[in-house]
């Protein structure tokens, strides 16, 4: 058998999921979506990162997932795979989430799926967007589709976190990171700091490229103005092959010089302060009013879910992601620990939370939470 039919064996092979003591069909299929959603991550937000495929015999003949935002959604995808399309009228389409039954950038994914006639469709979870919440599925139903919702739907909703955070909630999914000696503290103290900002690393070159593959997952990234002063960060990908996230500085008093990075224009910033400067008229940044006072995050948050921001991660530092921890607006932590000790410095938030996992990268241990609200999603 040459290589090339050895791999088309190896396809077909895996095409068929078997039935095992754990779990159906319909769950293996469902899986897979999963599988297949991953591939928008980074991509297709403020649409949600759906996986989608169809199946006619027991054989997927069709595959997709929701391409860059104003693109093909992943049922579209899925359909367009199909080589024969008169298969469809015996398929039955998997797909994570409720297909939308309203007009956006692109046509209703129900209609198209009524327009096939593909008479069996299996659903991971309703649609959180008002535009949609069980409309789609009614709108199958009405048609004559066989509609089974719920299939692997707490898996699903974990994979759709981003997307049902910023609909239920009305607030973007917020991911705290930082890094921390083996002692506790994120930074020397600033006496101890050389003339010029730059980072202070804590952690390894493979730490920190895993960071920056995390960015370009996320919507936006944030740093307050502490950060923006000591590190002169540019908070885009560069360690990884991605598209950088949108910069959001939290900077009250417009402290930051005119010749830092985050004040570059590119990738655009948006600068939340009390106050608006000459600055904010150079091309990339914009000035989003940001009040004083003890509900200021919330604020924030409630600004970033008007423009659409779906997830933002905040890399720091220790006074804006200990806000973030007290006002109880956070979903994740990703936090890494360097193997040194550095005896005195900036301390490290205070946080508690579900460990979902703990790893280690070379030297340092990464340490994964989930916020431990009952029913967080």
């Amino acid at each position: 058998m040459s290589v090339t039919e050895k791999n088309e064996h190896q396809k077909k092979d895996m095409a068929i999921p078997r039935l095992d003591a754990h779990g159906s069909l319909d769950a293996q299929f469902m899986q897979r979506c999963i599988e297949l959603g991953r591939n928008g991550l980074g991509t297709t937000a403020p649409n949600p990162m759906v996986g989608a495929l169809l199946v006619h015999k027991g054989k997927i003949v069709g595959e997709g997932h929701t391409s860059p935002f104003g693109g093909p959604h992943a049922e579209v995808n899925a359909i367009n795979a199909v080589k024969e399309k008169a298969l469809l009228k015996e398929c039955t389409l998997y797909v994570t989430l409720e297909p939308c039954s309203h007009f956006g950038k692109t046509p209703p994914c129900a209609d198209l799926i009524v327009k096939h006639h593909i008479p069996r469709v299996v659903v991971g979870m309703p649609d959180p967007h008002h535009k949609v919440a069980g409309q789609g599925i009614e709108r199958l139903k009405q048609a004559g589709c066989e509609v089974n919702v719920g299939v692997l739907e707490q898996a699903c909703r974990e994979h759709h976190r981003r997307f049902v955070t910023f609909h239920l909630k009305k607030r973007p999914y917020v991911v705290l990171k930082w890094a921390e000696s083996a002692d506790g503290f994120m930074a020397p103290l600033k006496q101890y700091r050389e003339t010029e900002p730059q980072p202070y690393w804590i952690t390894n070159s493979l730490s920190r490229q895993l960071a920056h593959k995390w960015r370009s997952e996320e919507q936006a990234i944030l740093v307050g103005t502490g950060t923006a002063l000591e590190d002169n960060p540019k908070l885009d990908v560069r360690d990884w092959s991605g598209t950088s996230p949108l910069r959001i500085v939290v900077d009250r008093h417009l402290a930051i010089p005119r010749d830092h990075h985050l004040l570059s224009g590119h990738p655009p910033t948006l600068v939340f302060s009390a106050k608006k400067g000459e600055r904010m008229a150079k091309s990339g940044l914009t000035h989003v009013p940001l009040p004083e006072g003890p509900d200021a995050m919330a604020e924030l948050l409630r600004k970033l879910h008007q423009l659409n921001i779906q997830s933002v991660m905040v890399e720091g530092g220790a006074k804006t992601l200990q806000s973030f921890i007290e006002a109880d607006l956070w979903d994740e932590a990703r936090i890494f620990r360097g193997p040194k000790n550095m005896d005195n410095g900036v301390p490290a938030p205070k946080i508690k939370g579900k460990c979902l996992a703990q790893k280690r990268i070379r030297h340092d241990l990464l340490t994964i939470l989930r916020h431990d609200q009952e029913h967080h999603f």
